[in-house]
């Protein structure tokens, strides 16, 4: 999960936590920060493109899970900032980061995109999971906390998605 590339690392930040950890905290961070905007993506791609008779109704509820990600992105963006890194959520780097799958294909078969959606669901909260973890072992429970807050929205969004399908 971890990659072995620096981060920068602002020196004014006086947060408590050693530099090698918030080097590390930072990486965990953009991680989960680019896989939450791919998803996002593809939230939106699948709002705007979803067919069939339950058009209205999926329409809304991807557009309603999206702006739910909107705000997990804005507060992993603003604690890696917080830590003094850069969060790095621009769309290249996004795309050359993120672990989600892009199959998001067939949008005339509405179940197959609610499937999909939450399969993209199960594997970010798996890595949310493991973020939770590796903050703890980091010691920083604000960041580990920041991510049960995360994970917890993810579990409920799954279960919406495949309540809507079964």
């Amino acid at each position: 999960m971890i990659t072995e590339k620096k981060v920068e690392v602002i020196k004014e930040n006086h947060s408590s936590i050693n530099l090698i950890n918030k080097e590390q905290l930072i990486k965990i961070l953009n991680q989960q920060l680019a896989d939450t905007i791919d998803l996002n993506s593809q939230l939106k791609q699948a709002h705007w493109n979803v067919k069939g008779s339950n058009f209205y109704t999926l329409h809304q509820m991807f557009d309603e899970f999206a702006s739910e990600t909107l705000e997990f992105i804005d507060i992993i963006a603003e604690r890696i900032t917080a830590l003094g890194g850069v969060a790095e959520g621009g769309v290249v780097t996004v795309s050359r980061k993120t672990r989600l799958e892009s199959s998001l294909g067939n949008f005339q078969v509405e179940e197959s995109v609610v499937k999909e959606l939450s399969l993209k669901y199960q594997q970010l909260s798996s890595s949310t999971r493991e973020a939770i973890n590796f903050s703890e072992d980091l010691r920083d429970a604000a960041t580990a906390d920041l991510f049960t807050e995360v994970v917890r929205g993810l579990d409920k969004t799954l279960w919406m998605l495949e309540a809507h399908i079964q």
